[in-house]
Order: C-alpha cells, then sequence, then structure tokens
C-alpha cells in the first residue's frame, strides 16, 4: 500500500482529495483508519479508499504514513503502531508542537520524519503549508512530501525552529479572518444590508484584497493607502482602527498562538 492515513478528519479528507484530484496516486494506494464506523464508512464512500479500524494495520501496510490526529491523542497513537511501522516508511505528521526530536523520541529511534503544518483553507484547494524534514530524509523524499502538501494549495520548506511561527500565521489566522468577516458582516446589517448580502460582500472583498497582495506583490501598507483618500471614508474608519489598537491586538493573537505552541 502505498500512502496511510492514521486518522481521518478534516484536514486528512483535504490531503486525500487533493492528491485524488491531482493524480499523485490513486484511491487503490490509500488506506486510512479512523475510530468510528462512520467516519470509516463516509471516507470509504466519498473518496473509495481502503479503511480499517485498526492504527497498527493501515501503519503497517504504508510506504508513506500520514499522522493525522490532535497532538494530544499522537503519544498514545505512535505506541500504538510504533512496532508495526516499517524502518524505511516516510512518517509525515500534522500535529501541532509535536517537534521532529519529539518525533523520533517516541518512535524508539532514528526514522524518516516530515513535520508539516497545513491550515483550514486545504479543504477548498488553497491551504498553505509549512514542511521541515529530520537527515533521515532525502532530497526526493522531500520533493515528494512537497507534492502531497502542494496537491490542496502551496507548501514551503521552512526550518523547525519557525513552525511554531508558520502554525500562528498561517494555521491559526484563518480563525481571526472569519471573525473579522463576521465583524464586518454584522457592520452591514447594522447599517442596514440583508445579512446573506453583507456576509457575501464582506467575504469576497476579503478574498479579492488578499489576491491583490499575492498577485501584485505590493507591500499591503502601499495597498492600504491606495484605498484612502485624503479627508475621505476610508481613512476615516483606518483611525478608528488604529485607535482601537486593531494591529497590536492581531500580533498579540499570532504571538499567544505561538507561545501556545511551543508549550504543546
Amino acid at each position: 500500500m502505498g500512502i496511510g492515513f492514521i486518522g481521518l478528519g478534516n484536514m486528512a479528507r483535504a490531503i486525500i482529495g487533493g492528491m485524488l484530484e491531482q493524480g499523485i496516486v490513486s484511491a487503490q494506494d490509500i488506506c486510512g483508519s479512523a475510530k468510528t464506523r462512520k467516519t470509516l464508512d463516509a471516507v470509504h464512500r466519498e473518496y473509495g479508499i481502503e479503511v480499517n479500524s485498526s492504527n497498527a494495520a493501515v501503519a503497517a501496510q504504508s510506504q508513506t504514513l500520514v499522522l493525522a490526529v490532535k497532538p494530544q491523542f499522537l503519544e498514545e497513537v505512535i505506541r500504538e503502531i510504533r512496532d508495526a511501522v516499517r524502518p524505511d516508511t516516510l512518517i509525515i505528521s500534522i500535529a501541532a508542537g509535536k517537534s521532529l526530536n519529539w518525533l523520533e523520541e517516541a518512535f524508539g529511534g532514528k526514522r524518516k520524519l516530515v513535520r508539516c503544518m497545513p491550515n483550514t483553507p486545504a479543504l477548498v484547494g488553497e491551504g498553505c503549508t509549512g514542511v521541515c524534514v529530520n537527515g533521515a530524509v532525502s532530497e526526493e523524499e522531500t520533493r515528494y512530501s512537497l507534492s502531497l502538501m502542494e496537491s490542496f494549495g502551496k507548501a514551503s520548506l521552512v526550518e523547525e525552529r519557525l513552525m511554531d511561527a508558520v502554525g500562528a500565521v498561517s494555521g491559526s489566522s484563518p480563525a481571526y479572518v472569519f471573525m473579522f468577516i463576521e465583524a464586518m458582516a454584522d457592520a452591514g446589517v447594522a447599517a442596514g444590508m440583508p445579512r446573506a448580502q453583507a456576509l457575501a460582500f464582506a467575504s469576497q472583498a476579503v478574498y479579492g484584497s488578499a489576491w491583490l497582495v499575492l498577485e501584485t506583490g505590493k507591500h499591503p501598507g502601499e495597498l492600504k493607502d491606495m484605498v484612502c483618500s485624503p479627508g475621505g471614508t476610508t481613512i476615516e474608519g483606518v483611525r478608528v482602527l488604529e485607535e482601537a489598537g486593531f494591529r497590536g491586538a492581531v500580533m498579540n493573537a499570532l504571538l499567544a498562538a505561538v507561545e501556545k505552541s511551543r508549550k504543546l
């Protein structure tokens, strides 16, 4: 079997869907395990992959093994599968806060280890994933790991010391962006717009603004200045945001997420 997944939650499904859509592997080359029969049946129906209730069975037959469980459950899962994992298996973890050294110790020896930090936009093929590897992973395996992550968005190789920052800037930040969109929509409703219309306008404004940054390569500050006419409505709103400590609040939120990740 080619690729196995321990855990079949939203992120695992995003990876599976991306790989299948990009033709990296076929459904026959993917297997996965999950706690509940309901999840196993749902994933099998949606993607046509082999499913199994045994984590160890999936681990034993996988050349590449993706650990897609929450950080608090990872140690228990590794204890369950480490004797079943073959020595040459490429192990990819997407658990936040668990370092390559931690993974190596948990597996009880030198392994081919890849640590990834994807984010929720992966669910719609627009993910952004940080990737780091240990010394046992070859250049070819590194490229392969990146190709898996690129099947559902963008992926970049980063130094492991930056992974907590990556987790905050790309992993946690969608939640804050959703809060921003919700607040914009609420303001639209307060100003008389229907809820659905306000939400659609706010969402498209955020999407288009992000795309403008990526496409033009211009600094966000420069793009902001392009929107702000002298004495106009936009600069008045900017003034209020600055008075409320908008930038500082965003920075503090991300730095708090970084610190939390370091403690996991």
